[in-house]
């Protein structure tokens, strides 16, 4: 066989051969982590299609988080323990690869968990009237512009006898929003941490947002809001989250810089006279970014993995977070009950 006829097999025989196949792991970079677990990775495949799908398996048949697409980059919330985690692709041709992650999680010691903050103090109650929706700094909660009230350890509704009431009681403005806020570390906290050395409220990056509520009748309410909020060092961190009930059952999300809500193309739809659980999992990035993680209601999660950028915010420093009712255009008084409010950071 000449030179230039085993050539042209060679390369046919190269050309028959598949694509490298596999999927190449770049974080977590220790065998050695805490909770929660950044997974980053990026996989391959031999079909011509391309990748469907990649997944993390913590142990076999559990599967933790799968994504479209060949592109891994999430936080998977994991117990202390030993592991030997499985990251897999899925081609659009029936194949599959993985690559096994040995791993040891360790406890988390800087984790701070504020349990039942429904029924804790430091919350307190502003009207927002359009057409800014700034705090109204003279209206009271018996209007007459918007009224509102919070009444902690109800027996109506209750799952604990901890439950508390918030009402949106009408008034004479159109659309009105009721904001409670709670100040938990930093500036006027409610929980015995004022930072006055200004070390804490930097140290935490992750921050989850558990609550439960019940709606009569979730058609009368306009929105739903629940915010968690961080500010330190001339900068304010807003993950403000909106279930956009008039207006298309749909989840906003909060724009920082631009100052407006963003859709997310993510369903929200409470059911009415039912306990409906809420689980909001956000991120301050090592680069100083808000990453709106990810959004479980009623047990279905939803990854959004939204970037955003803070906005300059001087005079305020410290962690709060937010729960707001908002009126629709008739300004229908309701009330949602909320229950086992636990807001954990670390």
């Amino acid at each position: 066989m000449n030179v230039g006829k085993r050539y042209a097999l060679l390369c046919l025989f190269a050309l028959a051969l598949p694509a490298f196949a596999g999927v190449t792991v770049s974080s977590p970079g220790s065998s050695s982590v805490t909770s929660p677990v950044h997974f980053v990775a990026m996989a391959t495949s031999a079909c011509s299609k391309g990748v469907a799908a990649t997944g993390i398996y913590t142990a076999p048949y559990a599967l933790a988080y799968v994504g479209n697409g060949p592109n891994l980059d999430t936080n998977v919330t994991m117990n202390p323990g030993t592991y030997n985690v499985a990251v897999q692709q899925w081609d659009n041709c029936g194949g599959s690869t993985k690559t096994m992650v040995p791993l040891t999680v360790t406890a988390n010691t800087n984790v701070r968990v504020f349990s039942d903050l429904q029924t804790n103090k430091g919350w307190t109650g502003y009207a927002l009237l359009p057409p800014a929706f700034g705090i109204c700094t003279s209206c009271t909660s018996a209007g007459p512009q918007l009224k509102w009230s919070w009444s902690p350890n109800v027996n109506t509704h209750t799952m604990d006898g901890k439950t508390t009431k918030t009402v949106m009681g009408g008034g004479t403005t159109q659309w009105g929003d009721v904001l409670w806020n709670n100040h938990l570390i930093g500036d006027f906290s409610s929980h015995g941490l004022p930072d006055f050395s200004k070390t804490l409220v930097q140290q935490y990056h992750y921050f989850t947002y558990d609550v439960y509520f019940w709606v009569d009748d979730v058609s009368v309410s306009q929105g739903l809001e629940f915010d968690i909020n961080q500010f330190f060092g001339g900068k304010s961190y807003i993950w403000g989250h909106e279930c956009r009930v008039a207006g298309g059952h749909e989840w906003d999300t909060w724009d920082n810089a631009a100052q407006h809500w963003v859709k997310s193309g993510i369903p929200c739809n409470p059911v009415s006279k039912a306990w409906n659980h809420l689980i909001l999992q956000v991120q301050r990035t090592s680069s100083n970014q808000l990453l709106f993680h990810s959004i479980t209601l009623n047990g279905k999660t939803a990854v959004l993995d939204r970037i955003d950028n803070p906005t300059p915010r001087a005079n305020w420093y410290g962690i709060t977070v937010n729960y707001q009712i908002d009126s629709n255009r008739y300004g229908t008084p309701y009330a949602v009950y909320i229950d086992k409010l636990n807001f954990t950071i670390k």
